[in-house]
């Protein structure tokens, strides 16, 4: 069998309906036995036995919470932005940011949760990590 290039596999699927690709990524899954499911974050197991409750304390203290405290005055910049952060749909952030003060990132790690709250403040959020 000729081997096909990445570009060449890239045509065919462009060529594709959504539902020939759901059919192929189905029959992908079941050849393979993968999933083309979305990966989660898996916390790392502890080093040493005796380290254990050491380790899950830092842990739980790298998880935060970003709280968005109002939307400001650019609500849908806001609105877009956490679309982008969460990939919830148009409604369920319209909700989110009319609801405010609410999450909109729960236990995510402290480096993310600044990034999400610069994005946020750039769009006229006004945000709170917890």
């Amino acid at each position: 069998m000729a081997k096909i290039s990445t570009d060449e596999l890239l045509d065919a699927f462009k060529e594709m309906t959504l539902i020939e690709l759901s059919e192929f990524v189905k029959q992908f899954e079941d050849t393979f036995g993968v999933t083309a499911a979305a990966p989660v974050a898996v916390a790392a197991a502890p080093a040493a036995a005796g380290g254990g409750e050491a380790a899950e304390e830092e842990e739980v203290s790298n998880e935060v919470d970003v709280i968005l405290e109002s939307p400001g005055d650019k609500k849908i910049q806001v609105i877009k932005e956490v679309r982008a952060l969460t990939s919830l749909g148009l409604k369920e952030a319209k909700d989110l940011v009319e609801a405010a003060p609410k999450a909109v990132l729960e236990k995510v790690n402290r480096e993310a949760a600044a990034k999400a709250k610069e994005a946020l403040e750039a769009a006229g959020a006004a945000v709170s990590i917890k």
